[in-house]
């Protein structure tokens, strides 16, 4: 069977400039691009438009000639009795190809009509040329296949005739070689300007970016257990934002490390204690040879085991619980907190039973949908509704309770021993317990639904219970 193919990796846009190495996700390389890039786009425009401003200038030189040529002929334009008479150059003869000396050539002609005098071949006015008469005007055209350059005038008419028209033609060879020996002489330099342009952003981001490399030999050069924050004032200014956040990170990180010594350190105590007690228990009844005390001791024994066992239990639930902050949009899934809150309630039942409970679940009138992890949601109401059944005693009555209040509410109401209003603030703490209580506990309940509670954003609080005696427990989840 073939192995199944591995699915592709996500790639990088690739850089311009830094595709050696294309695996590196590199800031100068990107200031690279962003420099350089518009510089690259702007220098095919700047080519065009140096070629249309050649252009200009050499037809403005060659223009004024022509127009001179057109100028000279009107003035020899006479009107006699046997007809129009005008003194024009000398046309010159068929264009040859291989000829890079331009060629001229001259007309005068009734406007629209019949030529007079000169080359026929010159095109008459087109219907977009300009026939404002009395001045000099020029337009691009085509003479024997080939571009010609052609200066104009109208004369005014005599009479009722139509008016005159002389036209001086030039081919454009010269101005073509003009044109490019201007374009040549403006882009050449540039062909060394920009590789030199090149170089020098390159040297000036290798300088300017060695701030950010000497902050990098500071961290790196850092002991595994130095979280101390860096001094912003030794840090330049563009780069404060993110050293200044990676500092408030180190904070966060230690008061993590913090956290979990005491943690670990609280949870190495509270394991420690009932496995003494074990090891004692087992040292006095491997010395016994009394029945009924032996029995007694291992009974004593076997309630230390669960004890042990509860907390480890919860110790894992507690761990479980941090560790899905990390995860959780992974995990989370819509859920009906009030049929979860039943089916918690319904396991339970055993456990009320067995001290005389009286156990009660108050559904709510409406499906409670919420986004959450059911697992942890399970534990939460569990730890809840356990808590409860523990610190009530027997006769007592423990009741679940969903309803809607600007948000699905979450009710665990008990008539047990209470809470005092000095320690509502701490019971939520780890390994806390109030004292004064006969109650066997690990102090980890609390902590376990405050934890789980903070992961769906629900808020919790501690009242007394409205009906008497007993306490509160209200958590509200927000709307989906």
């Amino acid at each position: 069977m073939a192995a199944p193919e591995k699915p592709a990796a996500k790639q990088r846009r690739p850089s311009v400039f830094s595709d050696l190495n294309p695996a590196l996700n590199s800031l100068f390389g990107e200031i690279l691009d962003w420099m350089l890039a518009p510089l690259l786009l702007v220098w095919p425009i700047s080519i065009a438009v140096t070629h249309h401003i050649a252009d200009q200038i050499a037809n403005h030189a060659y223009d004024h000639v022509l127009a001179e040529h057109v100028t000279r002929i009107v003035h020899t334009v006479r009107v006699t009795p046997d007809g129009v008479v005008a003194t024009l150059p000398s046309s010159a003869s068929p264009p040859s190809f291989d000829d890079e000396i331009d060629r001229q050539y001259f007309q005068l002609a009734v406007a629209g009509g019949e030529s007079l005098a000169g080359i026929a071949e010159i095109p008459s006015l087109r219907g977009g040329d300009n026939t404002t008469p009395g001045a000099v005007h020029f337009r691009n055209a085509n003479l024997m296949d080939e571009p010609v350059r052609i200066a104009y005038q109208l004369l005014p008419s005599v009479s009722d005739a139509r008016p005159l028209l002389v036209q001086a033609a030039e081919t454009r060879k010269q101005r073509k070689t003009l044109s490019s020996r201007i374009i040549s002489g403006v882009l050449l330099p540039q062909f060394a300007i920009i590789p030199l342009a090149v170089v020098l952003v390159w040297l000036g981001l290798s300088r300017g970016l060695r701030p950010l490399g000497r902050v990098r030999e500071r961290i790196r050069d850092r002991r595994a257990d130095d979280l101390a924050p860096i001094n912003l004032r030794t840090v330049p200014e563009e780069l404060q934002p993110i050293v200044s956040a990676f500092n408030d990170m180190m904070v966060r990180l230690q008061d993590n490390l913090d956290a979990q010594q005491r943690f670990i350190s609280a949870a190495a105590h509270q394991l420690k204690t009932p496995l003494t007690g074990l090891k004692t228990q087992i040292e006095l009844a491997l010395r016994e040879s009394d029945p009924a005390q032996l029995r007694d001791y291992l009974q004593r024994i076997s309630t230390g085991v669960d004890r042990a066992s509860h907390l480890t239990y919860q110790l894992l639930q507690l761990a479980r619980a941090e560790a899905s902050h990390e995860n959780a949009t992974q995990k989370m899934e819509p859920v009906d907190l009030g049929e979860l809150a039943r089916e918690v309630t319904m396991h339970c039942v055993p456990r009320a039973l067995a001290k005389n409970i009286d156990i009660g679940f108050e559904e709510p009138d409406r499906p409670m949908k919420i986004v959450g992890v059911p697992l942890l949601l399970r534990e939460m109401i569990d730890n809840l509704i356990d808590n409860a059944i523990k610190y009530t005693p027997e006769g007592g009555a423990v009741t679940v309770r969903l309803r809607f209040d600007a948000g699905w509410v979450l009710e665990i109401e008990d008539t047990g021993i209470g809470i005092a209003a000095d320690d509502r603030g701490r019971v939520f703490d780890r390994f806390y317990r109030v004292l004064g209580t006969e109650v066997d506990g690990s102090g980890l309940g609390l902590a376990i639904v405050r934890e789980i509670a903070d992961l769906h954003e629900a808020s919790i609080v501690v009242l007394d219970n409205p009906q008497g005696r007993g306490t509160l427990i209200r958590l509200v989840f927000p709307m989906t």
